[in-house]
């Protein structure tokens, strides 16, 4: 099957379950406590690169139980996001690979996307990260705030400025357009031009649900022109199953494949 695209953990066996079903790409979600054992990272990635698997990191979401913002009031979290994206950095240069990084997650300090110095310190604290490396990070948009499709001048005043490199995650975007499937082509249009990689994750377009493609709303058939010649995996939620078991993602892979084929 085309498309066997997943994500996991560092743990062994969930890698392994991966492996069975011989993935073209592998996303390594890493947590904080990984960071402080860089040698393991470095041990699964060379593992799947053995297989012939392409590799990409992301970024840990939270620092001490809290989610992460780039423009934290928090001088230790800001320190830390900085320390991490440095750490990272090193890896990705070494092994060759890219790691997916988010600016901030909802309900942050990064939600009010009205507040113009936010914005502005936003594009800041991001050009901070580029001076480490501007080529390893790939962007991930969120369900609300400064960096989610929700802001009118995330294109003009931070993505087109910066030339940054985006990842999007399609159901983070749909989100945050309100589950409007025509604004988010509009999106799309303009946005999947700085696109190098992409989450495919559906959604009832209300909340952070993370669905199996096919039992949202969104319409694949119109994004996947966009994202089908571009890097992927299929994000799913796993809260629902064991993570060992990523079954959901290979019926995702399963239902983008078959788009298009019905209507030949």
């Amino acid at each position: 099957m085309k498309y066997i695209r997943l994500k996991t953990g560092l743990n062994k066996d969930h890698i392994q379950n991966r492996l069975n079903y011989n993935p073209e790409i592998i996303e390594l979600h890493l947590i904080e406590a990984d960071l402080y054992h860089p040698e393991r990272i470095i041990q699964a990635i060379r593992l799947l690169k053995a297989k012939g698997v392409r590799v990409y990191l992301h970024h840990p979401m939270m620092y001490k139980g809290q989610y992460l913002d780039i423009i934290s009031s928090n001088e230790k979290m800001r320190e830390h996001y900085d320390w991490s994206c440095e750490l990272l950095a090193s890896i990705c240069k070494q092994e060759q690979i890219k790691c997916v990084v988010h600016c901030h997650y909802n309900s942050s300090e990064s939600t009010d996307y009205k507040d113009k110095d936010k914005r502005k310190e936003t594009r800041k604290r991001i050009e901070t990260i580029l001076q480490i490396s501007s080529e390893c990070f790939l962007w991930e948009d969120t369900i609300e705030g400064i960096f989610s499709a929700e802001n009118p001048f995330l294109f003009s005043e931070i993505v087109q400025p910066l030339n940054l490199s985006l990842n999007i995650d399609i159901s983070h975007s749909f989100i945050a357009l309100k589950g409007d499937n025509q604004k988010l082509q509009k999106h799309l249009e303009k946005f999947h031009s700085f696109a190098d990689y992409f989450h495919l994750v559906d959604s009832t377009g209300t909340f952070h649900d993370s669905l199996p493609l096919g039992e949202g709303n969104i319409n694949w058939h119109m994004v996947k022109p966009y994202v089908k010649d571009t890097d992927f995996i299929f994000e799913i939620d796993l809260r629902a199953s064991k993570h060992s078991d990523c079954t959901p993602m290979i019926k995702s892979a399963a239902y983008f494949n078959s788009i298009g084929e019905k209507e030949k």
